[in-house]
Formats: structure tokens, sequence, C-alpha cells
């Protein structure tokens, strides 16, 4: 099939280039002409594990391509996919969907023939109709469809969260665009990945669901954590506890530093806002957000608190600036309130990522940026570990010793055993262990 995708962020790299990998014909539009050229060189302006192969094998195979013109890629394509940003709108918090109202606007200018419009963006409830208003107010006579079909990709296993989904939702009561988005994703049907097709305002509901609810368990443990360590618990071994129940599950039962990125944090203030709006205020939400908030604040008090209630003066060394492992995306990440708390303190800040560093460095100017774990953790007086990326699961801890000027290591991810840090000479702190 043809395949139109307008954005090339990362929702809309990633599907385009997972569809031309099923064999579909696909071109992804944007309106960055440095992106653009970029794409066309083979480089990828995001960082995630196999799409930059991913991309050159199907553009290599004349299945992928990437345009500024959209009015040429539409007109030639049997579904358009809308894929670009929805971020948070200054002052209310409710998403923004300007990207989206003019991306259907200029859809409808340029359709020609039967058309499925799909928004993969992340949307309040009702934006398909929006959308569908739009373009039957620019094109009245135009045939097309306006099909939900959102995405539910992890950043750092977006690609393998593609092509081998928890299920599929598509939303529409139209049967023709029904039969066109169950075309698009027949690889992935005749594997039996399950496809639920509803309304289409239930499969809007169901995203910003599905990430209030992950939202919520990562909050539930955080707390939970923290009354572990007033006790006298392990948090891991009550994750486990709970998390061998199959009503509750294992995933999303990590404590830490609270979460980040770009879909939960925007995600859960949109849910509260339009059901705000609804007059159906959904509290819990209201109250995952407002605490993880406070929660990443929390964690710089923390670090201050090992570091014997000061730190001002004193050089901490941050290993991790990513809100997540294997993304080199740094919005709404956890280390950039934790940092600025400490520096607040009179904290100086030196910090290493393995691939976050640049996109931090517009956002935490003041930080000295490290060649490596080791480098960073030099003549620091504390060390604080605030992502878990692979390569600090297994430090030399002889070597790190050495490094520090004093032997304080605050693990906010619980990636080491307090008994053996400690009998490595550590002060070491972690997050509900005692």
């Amino acid at each position: 099939m043809r395949v139109a995708m307008i954005g090339a962020g990362y929702v809309g790299l990633v599907s385009g280039a997972c569809f031309a990998d099923f064999g579909h014909d696909v071109i992804c539009v944007d309106k960055d002409p440095g992106k653009i050229e970029a794409l066309m060189q083979g480089e990828i302006p995001i960082y995630e594990p196999g799409l930059s192969e991913l991309v050159a094998k199907n553009m290599r195979e004349g299945r992928l391509s990437f345009t500024l013109d959209l009015t040429d890629a539409v007109k030639n394509a049997e579904a358009v996919f809308i894929a670009v940003g929805t971020p948070s709108r200054r002052g209310d918090g409710h998403a923004d969907l300007s990207y989206v109202h003019q991306a259907a606007r200029e859809i409808a200018a340029a359709m020609d023939g039967y058309t499925v419009v799909v928004t993969k963006s992340t949307v309040p409830v009702g934006t398909g109709d929006e959308v569908e208003r739009i373009i039957r107010e620019t094109r009245p006579e135009a045939d097309f469809a306006v099909v939900s079909n959102p995405e539910f990709l992890r950043e750092g296993a977006a690609i393998t969260d593609f092509k081998r989904p928890d299920r599929i939702v598509i939303g529409t009561e139209d049967e023709r665009a029904a039969s066109v988005m169950t075309e698009l994703y027949r690889p992935l049907y005749l594997n039996q990945s399950p496809l639920l097709v509803t309304s289409r305002r239930t499969a809007e509901l169901t995203k910003y669901a599905a990430n209030a609810f992950l939202a919520t368990k990562i909050t539930f443990i955080n707390e939970i954590a923290d009354l572990c360590e007033q006790v006298g618990a392990n948090v891991q071994d009550v994750a486990r506890g709970i998390g061998l129940d199959n009503r509750i599950g294992s995933k999303f039962l990590h404590a830490g530093p609270g979460y980040g990125g770009s879909c939960f944090p925007k995600d859960t203030l949109a849910l509260i806002k339009t059901a705000q709006d609804y007059e159906a205020p959904i509290r819990i939400v209201e109250a995952v957000e407002a605490v993880n908030a406070q929660r990443k604040r929390a964690m710089g008090r923390k670090v201050i608190a090992a570091c014997g209630g000061s730190v001002r003066g004193k050089t901490i060394a941050v290993l991790g600036l990513t809100f997540k492992p294997n993304t080199d995306d740094m919005r709404e990440a956890p280390a950039l309130d934790i940092i600025r708390t400490l520096q607040d303190a009179g904290a100086r800040i030196r910090a290493y990522d393995p691939e976050g560093m640049e996109a931090a460095k517009a956002l935490l100017p003041d930080v000295d940026y490290a060649k490596d774990a080791y480098d960073c953790a030099r003549e620091a007086e504390a060390l604080v570990i605030v992502t878990e990326w692979d390569m600090f699961r297994a430090l030399d801890l002889a070597r790190l010793h050495a490094a520090l000027a004093a032997p304080v290591v605050v693990d906010l991810r619980n990636i080491y055993r307090p008994d053996e840090m400690r009998r490595r000479g550590f002060s070491y702190v972690s997050v509900g262990r005692t």
C-alpha cells in the first residue's frame, strides 16, 4: 500500500520505517528542510537502537523516502498518517493541537480519491471529530475517513514494540477504513497480534488511559519506597511480592526518581485537563502528576542528605541524564530537576551520559560534561546514578572508589546491592532499601 507519514519525528520515523519494512511504499513528510536533507543522506536525528539500520535498508530497497512536498506525497497515498507533535500548551496544560489541525488542512487540499486519514499523534478525545470537520470544511466533496490509531512505542524499544505489539488499536466505524487499516497491519495480524477495532473516541481515550495507568504504577511504587525507608523494608522485595500477582504484574514497579520523557508528563496533564473540561475529574491521576513533580526535587534533597546536609562548594558527579536508557531524549528527565536542586544548594555538577549530553547542554549549560563514568567521578564528593544505562551496571568499583574524593554513592535506580557496596567501602544510599 502507499502510505504518507506527515511528521518525521520519533513516532513518524519509527512508524514509517516499520511500515516500509512490512513491504508498503512509505514517504515521510516534514517541514524542516535540514531534517529531510539529513534523512536523505542517511543521518538519523534521534537515537533509537536499530532505527538507523532499518531506515537505510528500506531506503536502499526503494520502499522508504523523504520529502518536503506534502501535496505530492498525499495525493498518491491510500493512507495518510498524522504524526506531528502535540506538546503541552503553555499556560493550561492542554495538548497543543495546532500542528494536527494544520496538517489536516494541508491533507484536505492535497487528497485525490478515497483516503484514510489516520491520527497517530497522541490527541485528546474528540480530536478525530475536529480533524474530520476541518477536512470536510476544506474539501466538502472529498471521499475520506478519519481513523484513530494510537501508538504504544517505548523509547529504546520502539522497533520491537511496533513489530511485536501487545495490541493494535484502530478507532473507526467506517468499514472501508477498517479494511484499509487491517491490510496495513496484516503482517502483524497474521502473527496474531490482537487487533482491536473500536470507536474513534474510545481509541483516543485508550492511549491516555494506558499512559496514565503506567504513570500511576510508577508513582505508587515510589511512594511505597518512601515508606519502606521509614519502616526498614525492601521495596524491591515488595515489588516482587505484589508483581507476582497476575492481576498486578511486575512491569513499571521499579522505584526511582520519578517518570519523565515525551509521553507520561504531557499525557497525564492532558488527560487531567480533558477530564476537568468534561466535569469528570480524575483525582487519582491529578495526585500522580503532583506527586511525580515533587519527587524529582525530593531526590535532589536525598543527595544533599547523603552528603551530610550540605553540598555547597562540593563537586557532585551525575551518571545518566536522559529520562531512561537507550534514548537521547531529555524531555522532562528527572536529572534536570535533580541537578537544578543541587545547583541551587551550591553544588558544582559534573555529568556523563552516553547519548544525552548534546541535548543536555542546551538545558544545563552550567554543568561540566565528562568523557566517561570515571572521568565524571574524578575528585567528586558524591556520585549519583540517575539513569540505569547498562554501562553503569558493571562499574569497576575499586577504580570508582579511587576516583572519588569521598566514597558516597546515591543510587536512584537500585542497580547495586547495598551489602556489596558497603563491603567495598562506600557510603551507599538507594531508594526504598536500608
